[in-house]
């Protein structure tokens, strides 16, 4: 990617980011896998979880950013972290698990990449996903919407391709033929916010990245205004001040046969 992901602005809501991570994890029934893949693993949020319940297995992180892979060795030494890109992975010898918890949204081709993925997963194996599923949500299309109005038009074309992420049917047709098991799920999650600047701090380090990375020093605090603006009038305060805000996910297991 063209901007170097930022380990500080990811990890300000470590605790909200980790969340589905467990409860995607806390649906795996395998017991004791010897070899666990954290496919896009970020600064290492996701993986501490999985080394916490498999203590016994050899646990790896792939991310493309060493930014966060560094961010993730000094945070949790008692993992394996090393580069790598999802769109191609293919792991010397196949893992128990591969998990992805809000990866797989930033790889396009779904219909290539899913089953690619599934077949590198062990026989008897797990291939356990989470994805937001929100590219619709008001947080996500008022960014398009400022990213379209100002003199940094041209510029911010493309920055962010529309969502990979399809519906839970779509998962269902892909994997059900392929797999010994499958369950699909969605969980939107209703994050109590301080106010905008906390709405746009969350996304500072995820779904604004791609713009505010061709934007200049000059141009991000105009487009931020302008952004936070349009926040106000699509998140009102509630009775405390606070900001709801929505956050749906999908999240799916597919279990490999034999």
């Amino acid at each position: 990617m063209a901007h170097e992901w930022d380990a500080g602005h990811y990890l300000r809501f470590a605790d909200a980011r980790t969340l589905p991570a467990i409860d995607l994890l806390s649906r795996i029934a395998l017991e004791a896998p010897r070899s666990v893949v954290d496919l896009g693993c970020g600064p290492g949020n996701s993986t501490a979880p999985l080394k916490a319940r498999w203590p016994h297995a050899a646990v790896t992180g792939i991310d493309s950013s060493a930014e966060l892979l560094d961010t993730a060795r000094r945070d949790h030494p008692g993992a394996r972290f090393v580069a790598g890109d999802i769109r191609d992975w293919a792991p010397p010898k196949p893992p128990d698990v591969v998990f992805a918890n809000a990866s797989l949204q930033w790889v396009g081709d779904h219909q290539r990449l899913m089953p690619h993925l599934f077949e590198q997963v062990g026989p008897g194996g797990v291939f356990a996903v989470q994805m937001p599923r929100n590219h619709d949500f008001a947080t996500h299309a008022l960014m398009r919407r400022v990213a379209d109005e100002g003199d940094w038009r041209d510029r911010l074309v493309g920055a962010r391709e529309p969502s990979p992420v399809k519906p839970p049917e779509f998962y269902y047709d892909l994997f059900a033929p392929r797999s010994a098991g499958f369950t699909v799920w969605e969980t939107n999650y209703i994050q109590v916010m301080d106010g905008v600047e906390a709405v746009i701090a969350w996304l500072h380090g995820t779904g604004l990245r791609p713009f505010l990375a061709r934007l200049s020093e000059a141009e991000r605090p105009v487009f931020l205004d302008r952004y936070a603006a349009l926040l106000k009038d699509a998140y009102p305060a509630r009775a405390d001040g606070k900001i709801l805000l929505p956050y749906p996910r999908l999240f799916f297991i597919a279990v490999r046969p034999g």
